[in-house]
């Protein structure tokens, strides 16, 4: 039988076209995190490489970030807001379960009427993004895609755990996916393994927050309240999370190499998710990168922002000049779920 249904009539190919990132103005050192928890500045730093992070104030909210790190990835595109025919955000720290964020940061950036929907894929979440991105562009779904990163994750953070409380900061990072005449995203590896879901997870569901039945009622009451309010934070078992990263992560980025024809000689730049130094250092030398290899390490002066740490680390590595339009890049999240995403990039 011959369908009737017509091909999809997309790009061949595509492309990263622009990048933008935004860091909240506070800027937030050790000494501050060593107010709460009982350790040093240089424990920190020689766990995580971590001498700062940035805090969102009130007005930095997820949506606020969001626009302006898209606003400075549409510019760099070189395309009008309106252009935009789907929006993507990854993020484990926007708090309303429905609408999406991403309707209201569509609204906002003036891209009228585009598809628009959130994520949650942890420090995955920007290599997801870009894949479904992809997809659009060479299917004909969506002819520029705008993908956002972003977290708070101030708020998911206990201050008095000492085996985290250094490590979480905030801010957005978005990129402009379109067309191409040359291929310019890889082939994607990506997975999950459910089993160690319980390495990196949230302390508390929000059902905590239920409506408890009144005595002799019939239903909730919309005045009942929890005795005590308990606020959600991020949590992991770090050695376990650690020992993944290094050794499983540097199999995943080697089959993203192989997948695109690449060879770590022809790698002009590595942004791995800014999660620790360490595993940083570590996958560096289990990948055995060149010295000619820019390695981002933003998270020095960022901290780990999970969904946005990529495509942060991507636009400072470009505005610094460390890296520069058209270099190869091996780009590669990892994190709670577990999951990961993986694959090679020119960058814009």
């Amino acid at each position: 039988m011959t369908s009737k249904i017509k091909p999809a009539k997309g790009a061949a190919y595509a492309r990263i076209m622009g990048v933008g990132g935004y860091r909240p103005t506070r800027v937030v050192p050790n000494e501050e995190i060593l107010k709460h928890i009982d350790s040093s500045d240089e424990w920190i730093r020689s766990r995580s490489g971590i001498s700062t992070r940035h805090w969102a104030g009130p007005d930095e909210t997820v949506a606020a970030m969001s626009v302006e790190a898209a606003g400075k990835a549409v510019a760099d595109a070189g395309i009008a807001p309106e252009q935009i025919g789907a929006v993507i955000v990854s993020t484990v720290s926007h708090f309303k379960q429905t609408p999406a964020i991403a309707t209201e940061i569509a609204h906002r950036v003036g891209a009228g009427k585009p598809a628009a929907f959130d994520i949650s894929a942890g420090c995955a979440g920007f290599g997801y993004g870009l894949t479904l991105a992809k997809g659009m562009v060479t299917d004909g779904s969506a002819e520029y895609v705008l993908v956002i990163g972003v977290e708070r994750l101030s708020d998911l953070t206990d201050l008095e755990d000492r085996a985290t409380a250094f490590l979480f900061g905030d801010g957005a990072g978005a990129v402009v996916v379109g067309p191409g005449k040359e291929p310019a995203i890889g082939p994607t590896v990506w997975g999950s393994e459910g089993d160690k879901s319980e390495t990196i997870k949230q302390t508390l569901g929000w059902d905590v927050y239920r409506r408890t039945p009144v005595p002799g009622g019939n239903g909730p009451d919309p005045r009942a309240a929890l005795d005590e309010i308990r606020y959600p934070a991020i949590t992991q078992e770090g050695q376990a999370v650690f020992r993944w990263a290094v050794f499983e992560m540097a199999k995943v980025a080697q089959q993203a190499l192989d997948a695109a024809g690449v060879s770590p000689d022809d790698l002009d730049v590595f942004i791995p998710h800014q999660a620790n130094m360490r595993i940083i250092d570590s996958m560096v030398k289990t990948l055995k990168l060149p010295e000619s290899v820019t390695v981002a390490r933003d998270v020095e002066t960022t901290g780990n922002t999970s969904a946005a740490s990529i495509p942060l680390a991507m636009e400072r590595l470009l505005a610094t000049g460390q890296a520069k339009s058209g270099d190869t890049a091996l780009v590669i999240g990892f994190g709670a779920g577990l999951v990961y995403a993986a694959t090679v990039v020119t960058l814009p």
